[in-house]
Parts: structure tokens; sequence; C-alpha cells
């Protein structure tokens, strides 16, 4: 995501814009009249209803309305962002800030832990995702916004706050005081090595520091051994354009094309190609992607493909192709404008069209995807090596598996488990053996790292099941019971053991990871493709 910043109120953002249009893009009067008008219409609006409706309005909420209303013409992604979303979009970005380490969601009322991050102050005091946050310096916190709750728990380093946790099976309240720190937020949360030269790293997003975190992550695999990588891209949604590029630039030769953007608007139209010389440009590599990998997770996948430099693997990727330039305006707020589209090196558009009321592109990734998709001759371009890969609509794999539930396709009964979120609910139930930071209630199941999620625990979450009110289809659960056994797994990792644990187990029956792992000859292959590819053009200009 390309940004770009600008500080205006909003009546001189009005003048700045009627300026441009009036004089400095030489328009015409009857143009400048129209616009004069438009602007009239809108501030005669406001002041009617400010004056007149029945109840007593939010001016900065009208017109926050008014402009997001304005972006939804546009486009799917082009948006505005109050001053609260804007600093947690920037915060994401900037990986950094201080407070617990918790992410929270407001659940009929209660402010919920829905994750933690690993190492922060919240996790090293016990807390764990489900808690609910029942009260925050001895005030009631039922009924509060997520907002609400940020700006109690949020403060300088070094400072405490004390909270009230209510947790299923206790009778009281959970008295705890947490520190606050400095909490990095990782675009990597998990790597490590699958065997003895296979690494895995798992980039679940793009903020500023992201080539730093897989700079030291590759580091450390080479440093175990690692021969060949997979790169996990799958539900990543992407982040700043420079990051993507950089991540690419690990992989190919100085002076390789990276991605280009292509616009309306003055320097928008722009190549990038690898600035430096990559520190694996040979190393084999698959990359894992579906159909929520978008934006700079397809500028990398796009890339490397166009490169014949890494077999890509799973689905078809989102197609969101478009350059969000982020400018900040009143109050600190902030509108993200489409103002370019990516391309890859062979030309290809990764944007996939969108409809009138955004309803088919939005509801993409709820559809089953069609392997043999109809492409139009147009659409045809080929990667350095001379394949076939195909423009306008997101990246498509090499080696096609569905798995749009971490590698998995469950019928409509496993997904129904997944969605109301019962596997990370019934992992509330299990402690870890050892674990004492916060008194365990009784009744709770103890396990250790690399437990077995035997039949006793299958049948305990059968009565689970039940007692959830979810009617038990005894056939789906059979057809599902590798997805099932796999995600309890997961979640009870997750809520006790920490996220590379949980990914290192759920890899081993991750479908789609499997499938990747027996491809590494093919990726091989491509690179013996592009040296021959190379060989023929250099004989071919003798």
């Amino acid at each position: 995501m390309a940004h770009r910043y600008g500080v205006f109120s909003v009546a001189a953002f009005a003048v700045v814009v009627s300026a441009l249009v009036g004089g400095l893009l030489g328009r015409s009067a009857m143009a400048t009249d129209t616009r004069q008008q438009d602007y009239r219409t809108f501030t005669e609006a406001l002041a009617a209803v400010e004056a007149n409706y029945i109840d007593k309005v939010d001016t900065a909420r009208l017109v926050y309305g008014a402009v997001e209303g304005m972006l939804q013409t546009l486009d799917p992604h082009s948006s505005f962002m109050d001053p609260d979303l804007y600093r947690r979009m920037r915060e994401r970005q900037e990986g950094r800030y201080y407070g617990l380490g918790i992410t929270i969601v407001p659940v009929n009322g209660d402010i919920t832990v829905v994750s933690l991050f690993e190492g922060s102050p919240a996790y090293r005091k016990g807390i764990r995702r489900g808690d609910i946050i029942a009260r925050i310096e001895g005030e009631d916190a039922k009924g509060w916004s997520s907002d609400d709750a940020v700006k109690r728990l949020r403060g300088p380093k070094g400072t405490t706050v004390q909270i009230s946790l209510k947790r299923p099976g206790y009778d009281q309240l959970i008295e705890v005081e947490v520190p606050r720190d400095e909490i990095n937020i990782p675009s990597i949360p998990a790597y490590f090595m699958v065997d003895a030269e296979t690494g895995y790293v798992r980039l679940q997003d793009f903020a500023e520091n992201t080539d730093r975190d897989l700079d030291a992550a590759l580091r450390d695999l080479s440093g175990q051994g690692m021969k060949r990588l997979l790169l996990d891209l799958r539900q990543n949604p992407g982040g700043p354009l420079d990051q993507a590029i950089r991540v690419t630039n690990n992989f190919l030769p100085r002076g390789a094309l990276i991605v280009s953007t292509r616009g309306r608007a003055r320097n928008s139209d722009k190549d990038y190609v690898a600035t430096e010389a990559g520190d694996y440009p040979t190393m084999p590599l698959v990359v894992l992607v579906n159909r929520n990998s978008a934006s700079a997770s397809e500028i990398v996948s796009g890339a490397l493909q166009d490169h014949d430099r890494a077999l890509i693997v799973g689905e078809t990727t989102f197609g969101k192709a478009l350059v969000q330039s982020v400018y900040t305006i009143a109050d600190q707020a902030g509108l993200a404008l489409t103002t370019a589209r990516y391309y890859t090196p062979s030309k290809r558009m990764i944007q996939r069209p969108w409809d009138g009321t955004f309803d088919e592109y939005l509801n993409y990734t709820l559809k089953r995807q069609e392997p043999n998709r109809q492409h139009k001759p147009s659409e045809l371009r080929y990667t350095a090596g001379g394949r076939e890969v195909y423009s306008g609509g997101g990246i498509e794999p090499d080696r096609r598996l569905d798995g749009p539930i971490e590698g998995f396709d469950p019928t409509l009964f496993g997904r129904l488990l997944y969605n109301r979120q019962l596997f990370a609910t019934f992992a509330e139930g299990f402690a870890a053996e050892g674990d004492n930071r916060i008194a365990p209630r009784p009744g709770l199941r103890r396990v250790s790292k690399g437990f077995v999620v035997d039949e006793r625990m299958l049948e305990d979450f059968k009565a689970f099941i039940r007692e959830q009110k979810v009617k038990l289809d005894e056939a789906a659960f059979a057809k599902d019971e590798a997805f099932i056994r796999a995600m309890i797994h997961y979640d009870i990792d997750l809520a006790l053991f920490g996220v590379s644990e949980a990914r290192r187990n759920l890899i081993a029956a991750d479908p789609q990871a499997r499938f990747a792992l027996q491809l590494f000859p093919e990726a091989e292959q491509l690179a013996e493709l592009r040296k021959s590819r190379a060989a023929s053009t250099r004989g071919g200009g003798q």
C-alpha cells in the first residue's frame, strides 16, 4: 500500500480543491460554477440537518459519513477512516504500540479477548483467549466499545492497569495487574524447520518491519540447515508496497522487475526493480496462496511466478491490485484513495473486475472457485521461461488444491463448527501441564506439548457440540474427522503453547501444505527452465 500524507482542515480542503478546479488546472468558468454549486448543495444539506433534524446531531459524524458514501461510489477499496480507525491502521503498519498485547472485540456487550501476542505482558500474566474483561481499574466495562476499552488499557510504558477477568468455570472474577509495555506486532508469527532441509515461514501480513522480520527468520533457518523454503502467504491481505518489493528482492537478482504501477495521477507510472542481489536467488521455493491472499502478497507471488522463481500452489488469489494512497485529512482522519493499478513483470493486471454494487466482488471468497476458468485471448501472457499465465483475475496457482479453511475443504457441517468458533471455545476447557500463572479451576483437562487428539477427546468434543445446541451430523463428522482433529489440536495449541507450536502441528495435517511439500522437485525444475531460457536468449543474439 503506497502512502502519501498531507494535513488539511475541512474548510481549507474545500478552498484548495476549488482553487485547483478553477485556476491551477485551467478549467472553464462553467466547470468552476458547477463545482461550486456542488459544494453549496452539500453545505446547505448539512446546515438543514443540523438546524432541523429531530435530534441533535454530531456534525463530524455526518461529514465522515458523507465522505465515506462518496468513496463507496468509486471502487470496493477506496475508504475513509475516522481518527480511531486511522490510528489503528498506522499502529498495524508501524508494528508497535504501548499496551498489554491483546486483541479485543465486544461480544454480546462483553469486552472479549480474541487473541494475544506471544511474550506480551498479558500473555506472561496468564490471560487467555476467550477471557472477558469485566472491569478495568474497578469500572464495569459491560457495554463498552472496543475503543472505550483500548483507551483505558493503553498507556505509558512501565505503568500498570488493574483488570478483572470473567472466565468460564470460575465463580469469581480473576484479578490481574498487568504492566504496559511496547508491543511489537509480528508480521511473521511462525517459522520453523519442517524437516532437515525444508524451512517454513508464515507471513501473515505486510507491515513496516516485515523485511527485517523475514531476514531474521531466513537467517535463523539457514543456520538450521535450510536448503529449500515453503513460504506461506495464505490469508495475507497485503500492506505497504515497499515491503512487498523488499520481500521479493530476497529471491531475485539485482535489476529484476518486480512490479509496475499505472495510474492517472502524477508520478503514478513507475517500474520497481530489485535494487540488491537477493540473498536466496537460487534456493528452491514453493509459495502457498489462497483466495484471501491479496494486494502485496499477490505482488510477491506474481513476480516470483513471472520470473519462474517459485512454484505457486493453492487457490487463485483474491485479485486486489489497486494502489491505495493514504492521505491524512482533518483531525487526523485518513482517506485511502485508489490512485493506480499493479501489474506483474509479464504485464498481467492482477485486479479482478467488480460489479456495480461490489456484491459479487466482495463475496468472492465465499464461493467455490472455477478450476478451469475461461480466459480471453487478450489475457494471455508468458513467464520468463515461456509458461502461460493470464491477466485480470488474481494470481492463478501453478498447481491447484482447494483448501479455504487452514488448507482443508470441509463440508458445510465442518464450516459451521469453524465459523461458530466452537474449536476455540472447546479449547477453553484445557490447561497446560505446569502452567500456574492463574490458579486452574477444577475440571480442566491438562495436556502437554505433543498431545494427541484421541478418541476420548473426540467424544468430549461431540458432547460439547450438543451442549452448544448444534445438531450433530454423524456422517459429516466422520467425513470431516481429519479436519476436526486438526482444528481441535490447533486451537488447544494456540491457547496453551503459542502460534509457532500450533502452526508446526497443523502443517503436519494441512492438505495444501502436504501437497506443496511434495512439489519441490517441480520448483527445482523451474531453476533449470530459467537457465535454459537464458542460454537460448544469449545464443540467439550471437
